[in-house]
């Protein structure tokens, strides 16, 4: 302690000593420095070549103590041995890691995606593919490699004489390593301990559940993300509660079939567009605002009753999931939706598609690391995810245009692929938050207004800022949505997919966005759930039509798009019923469990809305609403989908 002491009092008189002591510790160890090179590189450059991913940058600080950790835990056994088994056991780890190195690029060059333990399990589906991945792999991948050789030679030579084992020094770098290993994930931060739609991109909550490759990889490094990864597929278990797996078998065991209506596979083999709108409450489409979609909905299968609900964060992709899957976010524990990537959906929409030879694609202007939606897509069966600014570069914002998904050909021709039926999964943005002309969107609009208008009056004048309301901004961006609707229509015109093609369009959420609530409550007069109420329509050119009053939620369209398709399917395999069955009644429950029939709406198992229903209708009610909501929350929780299939 006196030394210590002595130490710092002649840092305050000389205080350069502490630069010269760091430089003298590095000479005296320059060979631990230069073994530990090569492990520092293979991390360091597969973070680099993953940097698309636009998600924690390289030289961020927890991923890179994760592997100075391991460094030291290398370092440290190899030098605990003599140096005769420390070369061993260095060239071992090297060439472990250097596989790992490889086969994480490499895929990550082919799919955009990290290795994942589990996809071992499907191996031999890609192993065809091997040759043809190795061969078209990013060539920066074998450059940097030629680096990583010539590092891991300088090591070898460098490694430093020892005789004989040293017991002390494994246990002092086991020791250092556990404290190091312990403390690190400390600096990503705190997890969002309740569901916030950024719970997705905080890095603690990433590390936490690591069940996105690609971000797991970046607050991570290389190999905390390897053993991990073995960690969470092989060794984490879930608390087993056997009366709830015995629950869930009760449940699956038996068959539903699919009835048959007058439906039935009336849209059998043609094309098929889901349009999920941001934003569009019901109060948009009118004649004025949204032309096009009002026209489509007088024109179609209008579904009056429809609520597009959420549990926990990121309303818009709990309805892709929901729409995709069949499935909603747990009510009963927390855990966003797009954190079910490794879950396994045998009966997800594109894969049933898939398996009639259609293209399934998804498209939006955003990236696909945004609520991780590539890797979940991928595992929903999809071929592409297509994010417009993962393609093309903008040097402004009019990616939030929704017009550019169309107008931009280069994008938008993929949605039409030449000689194969296709399903197209739109999601548009541009009625999205801020609400001002100040900024965002409808900054943009209202300065393509201001300029329209002069070249109709042929005039250069720059005119007074005229400050627009909420509500105003809200319908100038809905429009923008509406054009887009108008120009994808004319694109099919002029493809002459028109009548070939079904379009089914929804919202993804109510405007809850708005700051002023006010404005909602004028036009919906509610303020419970039923505020949710969003359109619903299912338009074939105008040659289908009708009015479906029956109560529906984002749960229903999945089932309802496989009857018109004519697909016989299993209806335990969903959450609800196809809305068009003749032995569907109609209802919707929410996130804390009420629930609405078109009747009467129930909360705490209470009828809160002075309507009427007979005790045992309102027990019965009950009850369904608790055995949907429990199979929806453990057939998640357990995988239950993959459990059936390995069992099989």
């Amino acid at each position: 302690m006196k030394a210590l002491k002595e130490y710092f009092k002649g840092l305050k008189k000389h205080p350069s000593k502490i630069f010269n002591d760091l430089i003298k510790l590095i000479k005296e160890n320059k060979a631990l420095f230069f073994m530990s090179f090569s492990f520092f590189a293979l991390d360091l450059f597969t973070r680099f070549l993953g940097r698309n991913i636009g998600f924690f940058k390289v030289y961020r600080l927890a991923p890179n103590l994760f592997t100075i950790c391991y460094m030291v835990l290398f370092i440290g056994i190899i030098t605990s041995f003599s140096k005769k088994v420390g070369k061993w056991i260095y060239l071992f780890l090297n060439i472990l890691f250097v596989g790992v190195y490889l086969i994480n690029n490499v895929y990550y060059s082919m799919t955009s995606n990290f290795f994942t333990f589990n996809l071992i399990e499907s191996a031999s589906e890609g192993a065809p593919y091997i040759l043809d991945a190795i061969r078209n792999c990013n060539i920066l991948v074998y450059l940097l490699l030629i680096i990583v050789i010539g590092l891991i030679v300088f090591g070898f030579k460098n490694i430093p004489e020892n005789k004989k084992f040293n017991k002390k020094r494994l246990l002092i770098t086991l020791l250092i390593f556990i404290i190091l290993h312990t403390l690190t994930p400390l600096f990503l931060g705190r997890a969002n301990s309740s569901l916030v739609w950024s719970t997705w991109k905080n890095p603690r909550n990433i590390y936490n559940q690591y069940n996105d490759a690609n971000k797991s990889m970046r607050v991570s490094g290389m190999y905390e993300y390897t053993f991990r990864s073995i960690y969470v597929t092989y060794l984490r278990k879930e608390k087993v509660n056997e009366e709830e797996l015995e629950y869930l078998s009760e449940i699956y065991k038996e068959e539903k079939i699919s009835s048959k209506n007058k439906y039935t596979g009336k849209f059998k083999g043609k094309n098929l567009i889901f349009l999920q709108l941001e934003g569009i409450d019901n109060w948009l489409v009118t004649k004025d605002t949204m032309p096009t979609l009002y026209n489509m909905m007088k024109n179609s299968i209008n579904f009056t009753d429809h609520y597009s609900f959420y549990t926990g964060g990121g309303s818009t992709f709990n309805s892709e999931f929901a729409v995709n899957t069949g499935f909603i976010v747990p009510l009963s524990y927390n855990q966003n939706a797009y954190s079910f990537n490794n879950n396994y959906f045998p009966y997800s929409m594109a894969k049933l598609f898939k398996e009639r030879e259609y293209v399934v694609n998804a498209f939006h202007m955003n990236h696909g690391e945004y609520y991780s939606r590539s890797i979940n897509y991928k595992n929903w069966g999809y071929d592409n995810y297509y994010g417009l600014i993962d393609m093309f570069k903008y040097d402004n914002n009019e990616y939030e245009l929704d017009r550019e998904l169309i107008l931009n050909e280069e994008f938008s021709n993929l949605m039409f692929p030449e000689d194969s039926s296709f399903v197209d999964y739109i999601i548009t943005y541009s009625p999205h938050i801020p609400f001002n002309n100040k900024k965002g969107v409808c900054k943009m609009l209202y300065n393509m207004d201001k300029e329209e208008l002069n070249k109709e009056e042929e005039t250069s004048s720059t005119s007074e800022f005229v400050q627009m309301s909420e509500e105003e901004c809200v319908r100038r961006q809905a429009k923008e949505t509406d054009y887009m609707i108008s120009l994808l229509i004319d694109k099919l015109k002029e493809k002459k997919l028109i009548d070939n093609t079904v379009i089914v369009a929804f919202s993804d959420h109510y405007l809850y966005t708005m700051e002023d609530q006010s404005v909602i409550y004028n036009y919906k007069k509610v303020s419970n759930n039923l505020i949710n109420k969003t359109p619903f329509m299912i338009w074939d050119n105008g040659k289908t039509k009708g009015t479906i009053k029956k109560t529906t939620s984002q749960l229903n369209i999945l089932p309802t798009i496989l009857n018109l398709y004519g697909f016989e399917y299993n209806q335990n395999n969903y959450i609800m019923k196809d809305a068009l069955a003749n032995n569907y009644s109609g209802i919707v429950f929410f996130s804390d469990y009420s629930w609405y029939d078109g009747n009467v709406y129930v909360e705490g198992g209470e009828v809160t809305n002075n309507k009427k229903i007979s005790k045992e209708s309102l027990e019965e009610k009950n009850i369904l609403v608790t055995e949907l909501a429990r199979k929806n929350d453990l057939t998640l929780k357990y995988n239950y989908f993959k459990k059936i299939s390995t069992n099989k």
